[in-house]
């Protein structure tokens, strides 16, 4: 049974090049309305993980969050899915420093940009930002991670910056592991702790 992941797959191949009558098949079968456009899949990961915190199942709701393996992908991914395409409800999260490409992506695509929420830095650093770095520290710790973190602090590089701003950068120095954190610490927050513009994504959905 075709699923919302499938329907992604069909748009990612789309959006490289392929035939787009697998993804507006699912489209219609799965009933989307929405499509989220988000810059990678961290975020995703951090986007499902309060979904599923507040009981709400994005898929069932006709809502398709998709990393789009970087914000310059935007105006493709929008004017696929957009009113020039399947005509979908366009959302999304990005980061300050690529509001401008989604910005003009959305405005090609004749797309209103008022679903669109900012980060002042990114998704991570907002998080950090949230919980605090000794909280984030434990976390860290809870997997196993807390001597590559000691190492990685004490590097000549990371002097001079804020504990804030070397976590961020650790979080990004494996593979993975900023997917993995990005569930990890919306999972760790209070319910007054999440970040506006992730809360208010969710809640526009």
């Amino acid at each position: 049974m075709a699923d919302m992941g499938a329907f992604r797959d069909a748009v990612t191949r789309w959006a490289a090049g392929s035939s787009g009558g697998p993804a507006t098949e699912l489209a219609e079968r799965l009933r989307v309305r929405t499509a989220v456009l988000l810059e990678g899949p961290s975020d995703l990961a951090a986007v499902e993980a309060l979904a599923a915190r507040r009981g709400r199942d994005l898929p069932a709701e006709g809502i398709c969050a998709l990393p789009m393996g970087g914000a310059m992908s935007v105006g493709r991914y929008a004017g696929l899915l957009g009113p020039p395409g399947l005509g979908l409800r366009l959302a999304g999260l990005c980061d300050e420093r690529e509001q401008p490409f989604y910005d003009r992506g959305l405005e090609r695509a004749r797309a209103p940009r008022q679903g669109v929420f900012v980060c002042v830095t990114d998704l991570e650093d907002e998080l950090i930002r949230a919980l605090g770095v000794p909280r984030v520290e434990r976390i860290v710790q809870a997997e196993g991670d807390l001597q590559a973190w000691r190492i990685f602090e004490r590097q000549p590089a990371q002097q001079g910056r804020s504990p804030q701003q070397q976590m961020r950068r650790f979080l990004g120095t494996k593979r993975g592991r900023k997917i993995r954190y990005g569930r990890l610490l919306v999972e760790a927050l209070e319910p007054g702790q999440v970040p506006a513009p992730l809360d208010r994504l969710l809640a526009s959905l």
